[in-house]
Order: C-alpha cells, then sequence, then structure tokens
C-alpha cells in the first residue's frame, strides 16, 4: 500500500506491505524488516532487528491524524493515498453541500457510532474502520444530518468506499 504520511509537517512517501505479523516499509528511499504486534488497544510493539519499541497510537485533532508516541517522543501523523487526493473534494465536501464520508484504506468496519438521522456536529466520530490492525475513527467534516449509512459493523470495506453521507 502506497501512502503520504505527513510528520510534523514533513511529507514522506511510504510503501507498507504486510503479511500477518511481518511488516516490510520503506520511508522515502529507506526499508526496513519489521514485525508488529498489538499488545493492547492503541500498544504495539514493533520489532526492528534486535531492538524493540513500543509504540503508543492516538487519535489527534479532528484532522483525522494520528499522535505516535515511541518513547520520550511524540509525532502527529496524517495519512493520505495519493491516488484518492482530489483537492477540497476529498473531504468530501460536495456542491449540494453534502459530505460523503470514504473509507481511506482497506478495512473492517467495527463500530458504527452514530445513525441515520441523527444531528452530528463537525469532528464527531460517525465509523470505526480498522486497518492494518489499527482502529481509525472517521469523522463527520462538517455539522448536519446522517441522512445514509452504509456500513455495518463486521462488514469488509474497500478504499474509497462511501460509508455515511451527511447533510
Amino acid at each position: 500500500m502506497k501512502l503520504t504520511a505527513e510528520i510534523n509537517n514533513q511529507k514522506h512517501m511510504l510503501d507498507v506491505r504486510r503479511e500477518g505479523d511481518s511488516i516490510t516499509a520503506s520511508v522515502d528511499e529507506r526499508r526496513y524488516e519489521l514485525e508488529a504486534r498489538e499488545v493492547e488497544p492503541g500498544v504495539y510493539l514493533i520489532v526492528s532487528g534486535n531492538c524493540v519499541y513500543e509504540c503508543r497510537v492516538e487519535e489527534a485533532e479532528a484532522n483525522g491524524a494520528v499522535r505516535v508516541e515511541v518513547g520520550d517522543s511524540s509525532y502527529e501523523i496524517a495519512l493520505s493515498d495519493p491516488k484518492r487526493l482530489r483537492g477540497a473534494r476529498s473531504a468530501g465536501a460536495e456542491q449540494s453541500g453534502r459530505a460523503v464520508l470514504k473509507a481511506t484504506m482497506p478495512g473492517k468496519v467495527v463500530r458504527v457510532l452514530t445513525e441515520a438521522g441523527a444531528e452530528v456536529e463537525v469532528g464527531a466520530g460517525v465509523i470505526v474502520v480498522e486497518a492494518m490492525k489499527m482502529q481509525n475513527e472517521l469523522k463527520s467534516p462538517k455539522s448536519g444530518k446522517v441522512v445514509e449509512i452504509h456500513a455495518q459493523v463486521g462488514a469488509t470495506v474497500n478504499a474509497g468506499e462511501v460509508l455515511a453521507i451527511i447533510e
């Protein structure tokens, strides 16, 4: 999976391949062979050679980024799929004022936090999708009414699949 990561206002190209606990990752032109294990929700052990790193991952602000803490260091990371970027429309806003929430990467729906007909505020969680053993909460990009939910707990979703519509 090829992604762009913005870390502390610097962009990096990622290519991540996963098979079970084994991960091959390229960051810019550097290649890493890793093992990753989730030891509790939001806490991962990353093994690189003889080194073991404990990473704590939590959702950052309403911008969709995650905060990763490794030892005494903290990083805010925003991931995006360069194939999916379409300017302002990538956030899902349409001319009619509708906002379309789409899966950012393939995964599995683990929670639906609201229902059709509910009012939501900007930044409110709508659906949680698990991808690569990380849970990503999709948040409402605007205040409004949830008019459609196309996700069910346990369903597998593809990148770009429409999960909810907010007006």
